[in-house]
């Protein structure tokens, strides 16, 4: 591919991710039956780290823009946004179907003292304490992996388990959501790869 094809590439990743958004905002907004909050003692041992949620926002969405530069050519790179467009479809059937929350003393720990406490409840403004069930950061994390492991090799797993990580010590999601995540995330790119064989 071109340069110019890699910079229109890079805008249409970028107008994809703001717009698959407003799918995940959506069914926050119009959940089908009111969300489950889990009990689990095992959660409630992992300690609130405040700057954990530089990792859960600023190393997601470049590690996803980052795809476009392993493109080979413009049939890839549809494929492979389709296969983001499907991980958020089946996410969207869990978080209507099954709709987890976060207890709520989970975010009134943040006092907003510093500044990794006052980003991360800038994120929350946006991002509600549902939606939990599987982790969407989890997943596309995961699936953004898969595609980058034949250049990166394991070293593109760092990206899903930091992600993992930040997840967990932000208090944004339980346990059981980050490995149902990266199941969801590898599993629509086996999709993915048939398609790419059809």
């Amino acid at each position: 591919m071109t340069a110019v094809d890699y910079v229109v590439n890079l805008v249409l990743s970028g107008i994809l991710i703001v717009g698959a958004y407003q799918f995940y905002f959506f069914t926050q907004r119009h959940p089908l039956r009111p969300a489950q909050v889990l009990h689990s003692p095992l959660d409630e041992k992992i300690p609130f780290v405040a700057w954990w949620s530089w990792v859960y926002s600023f190393l997601y969405y470049p590690a996803i823009l980052y795809l476009n530069w392993l493109m080979a050519d413009s049939r890839q790179f549809v494929m492979t946004a389709f296969s983001f467009l499907i991980l958020l479809f089946v996410q969207m059937m869990f978080f209507w179907l099954w709709p987890v929350s976060t207890p709520p003393h989970w975010r009134s720990v943040n006092t907003g003292k510093t500044a990794s406490e006052k980003f991360l409840l800038f994120v929350q403004k946006f991002d509600q304490s549902t939606n939990c069930f599987p982790s969407m950061h989890v997943s596309v994390a995961m699936l953004t992996a898969m595609y980058a492991y034949p250049s990166m090799g394991a070293v593109a797993f760092a990206f899903p388990v930091l992600i993992a990580l930040s997840c967990m010590f932000t208090k944004q999601h339980y346990l059981m959501d980050l490995p149902a995540g990266a199941f969801l995330g590898w599993l629509v790119f086996k999709l993915y790869g048939w398609l790419m064989l059809g």
